[in-house]
């Protein structure tokens, strides 16, 4: 329960933890919180996946359906992420169209996917200029508190990699479409991207893995994403600017971080695979 200094004085109370050098969790400044995931547990959606940071908790299911090609890229299907903030995860949000908040985090997870070159659209495409496969990824956020985006990127990279598509022919002769739902075949993911969010305060302070309360106080956010070989993306929301000494250091932290949670989720895949053939072999 909230103390009535920290209700009254959130900034104050926040700036005098601080000063001791520990956090109100507990934390040093560039410690992080633990995490989990759990693959595969939405029964209705073609892949899921949940993943938790701290108190945050998204799920991602992923829904699959067969298009006609955009006219300006006809061998390529498309990627639709879209997440909801509702009132359930946090008192903050409101009932009713996506907020601008929601709208920034899809936006800027669409960017994430780009950038990474995790996806090849290419593959998503069954006959060019005719038909495509569009992968609708829905993120819903049920417990909101912080570093949303990595919670969002970990729930999405689990479903993906866990993404079976049916087999699916077109004959161009006749316009006929067969599918072949018990032919399903992994949808190829190319690499592993992490994202690891940063808040900066007063004096250059750093500090890792934020907490919803430090990200509505502080004074500037990074957000760095990292597959297994480079850097795919940066992206700072404003804010007072970060030295370079101190990128330095949240690059530094992003890649033993990245590391860790890439593991996890590859430990979470392979369990579920480990599964699956044995269901088969039953």
């Amino acid at each position: 329960m909230d103390t009535p200094y920290k209700t009254i004085h959130p900034v104050k109370y926040l700036q005098d933890h601080l000063a001791q050098d520990v956090r109100p969790d507990g934390r040093q400044f560039l410690s992080f919180r633990p995490m989990s995931i759990n693959i595969s547990s939405i029964t209705h959606a073609d892949s899921s996946s949940i993943f938790k940071i701290g108190n945050t908790t998204v799920v991602c299911g992923i829904k699959a359906e067969l298009a006609i090609p955009k006219t300006e890229s006809p061998d390529c299907g498309y990627i639709v992420p879209n997440i909801e903030l509702s009132p359930l995860c946090s008192p903050k949000f409101r009932p009713g169209p996506p907020s601008d908040q929601a709208q920034i985090i899809s936006k800027t997870i669409e960017t994430i996917l780009k950038n990474s070159e995790a996806i090849d659209l290419k593959d998503l495409c069954i006959c060019k200029g005719k038909l495509v496969w569009v992968v609708y990824c829905d993120l819903l956020c049920i417990n909101y508190d912080g570093s949303v985006i990595d919670a969002s990127i970990g729930a999405l990279t689990g479903a993906l990699n866990t993404l079976r598509l049916p087999e699916t022919k077109y004959n161009a002769a006749t316009g006929n479409i067969s599918v072949h739902p018990m032919n399903k075949i992994q949808f190829p993911v190319k690499s592993l991207p992490v994202s690891v969010t940063f808040a900066i305060f007063d004096n250059q302070l750093l500090i890792a893995d934020p907490t919803d309360e430090e990200e509505s106080l502080c004074l500037g956010r990074l957000t760095i994403v990292m597959d297994e070989e480079r850097i795919c993306c940066v992206h700072k929301s404003g804010g007072i600017p970060i030295s370079y000494d101190l990128f330095l250091k949240s690059l530094t932290k992003s890649k033993k971080r990245t590391e860790l949670v890439r593991s996890l989720i590859k430990t979470a895949i392979s369990s579920i695979k480990e599964e699956k053939l044995k269901d088969h072999s039953v």
